[in-house]
């Protein structure tokens, strides 16, 4: 299993890429703010207005360091690459295999599955660790719900009945969702899921964390040779990581929803950390970007027994374990994809 490097977030609206020889340097104005090696790098993801050197985006391509940019609330809005590299042979079977109703749905179903297993997983969890708190009837309505959808989701015949069942299967857990959250309860409540723009806190620290989750995935697919924006599930759209959306369907539940219960269940965000505009949307400010980036990437660094390989590894290195076993069953390696599925 390959090393977990470090991913690099600039937050800040008036920072500046640039390289110096084998460092990455990040510029406020003629100061240095940083000096990192690229070797310590695996990504580097801008939020804002951030600017780059061309130099800076030549040796991200030369040393396979995603360079990614986005807007100040996550909204994806770019990404550096280099020369098409990897197994053709892997990424010709990958298309035509996108191009295939039939082969396309075997893909879509094991995403769909592993996302309904782990959301369920989700809601298991909360009702084992605090049944003592109430009943939670509505908790394990969804339960139930979402159980029923995992049989159907095996025996689903065509894709277009297939995100049916997978988006009443987020209507029923995200329905259920603010009676995961315990503390301060009216800052915090969810009435939803909002994207763009999200409309509540939990809303706001979702899709930020979901963005980040999005980078992590199209990185690993881009390692182990496929292509990002080619998926099975999410139709095609140009700039659109469609692969890489697929593959986040099954990793949300465990590493975006179980961390932003955990924020705000242990007060480790603040209702003054995020900015409601005119038009009803809620953003965070810069510190608590921050505060959510650092806790990210500890939460990555949190080792874990992965389900199917039996490995232990670190846990930003699950959308690369999956991407790896995707590749592997495309090449014939494995008979099928295994979804990860939380324990």
């Amino acid at each position: 299993m390959r090393k977990l490097l470090n991913v690099l977030y600039v937050t800040s609206p008036e920072a500046y890429l640039a390289k110096d020889g084998e460092n990455v340097l990040v510029l406020v104005g003629e100061e240095t703010k940083l000096r990192i090696p690229v070797h310590n790098l695996e990504g580097i993801v801008c939020f804002g207005y951030t600017g780059a050197s061309p130099a800076l985006m030549h040796l991200c391509v030369e040393r396979n360091v995603g360079l990614s940019f986005h807007s100040e609330s996550g909204r994806f809005l770019a990404r550096v690459t280099g020369r098409v590299s990897g197994n053709v042979l892997l990424r010709r079977k990958q298309y035509r295999i996108a191009d295939s109703p039939e082969e396309s749905l075997q893909f879509a179903k094991g995403f769909i599955f592993g996302k309904i297993f782990n959301c369920r997983c989700v809601l298991q969890r909360f009702l084992r660790d605090h049944s003592e708190k109430g009943d939670f009837q509505d908790i394990q309505e969804g339960v139930k719900f979402l159980s029923l959808q995992l049989q159907k989701t095996v025996n689903c015949r065509n894709v277009g009945v297939l995100r049916g069942l997978e988006g009443e299967a987020a209507r029923t857990y995200y329905g259920v969702f603010n009676n995961l959250i315990l503390e301060e309860k009216e800052a915090f409540r969810f009435s939803g899921r909002s994207r763009r723009p999200p409309l509540d806190l939990p809303n706001a620290l979702l899709s930020y964390l979901y963005t980040l989750l999005a980078h992590d995935c199209s990185s690993a697919l881009e390692t182990v040779g496929l292509d990002p924006q080619v998926g099975f599930l999410h139709k095609e759209r140009p700039g659109r990581p469609s692969l890489a959306l697929d593959l986040m369907e099954e990793l949300r539940p465990y590493l975006v929803d179980r961390l932003t219960l955990s924020l705000i269940n242990n007060r480790q965000v603040d209702i003054k950390g995020f900015t409601a505009k005119e038009s009803g949307g809620v953003i965070m400010t810069d510190e608590m970007r921050k505060v959510i980036i650092a806790s990210w990437q500890r939460r990555k660094q949190e080792e874990i027994t992965h389900p199917f390989l039996g490995e232990k590894i670190a846990i930003g290195l699950i959308p690369y374990a999956q991407a790896m076993l995707l590749a592997r069953h495309l090449r014939g390696d494995l008979d099928a994809y295994p979804p990860f599925l939380m324990k």
